[in-house]
């Protein structure tokens, strides 16, 4: 993934606490991590296939952690 935009999303509270339980268990993970594979993902099933969602989507998956 070349360059990045930033979003300002608000999700459920419920959500939130999901995400932050999964993020605390699984370090390889962040935030923006999991919104771009999810994002992607939607993309990819509901949207037209353009193969750069596919990209990212798959990029996102694999990407190790840095650190």
């Amino acid at each position: 993934m070349n360059a990045t935009i930033s979003i300002l999303a608000e999700i459920p509270e419920e959500l939130h606490q999901t995400l932050k339980g999964y993020l605390e268990s699984h370090p390889d993970w962040d935030q923006d991590r999991v919104f771009s594979a999810a994002l992607s993902l939607f993309l990819l099933q509901n949207g037209e296939g353009d193969r750069r969602a596919a990209r990212v989507y798959l990029d996102t998956l694999f990407q190790r952690s840095v650190g």
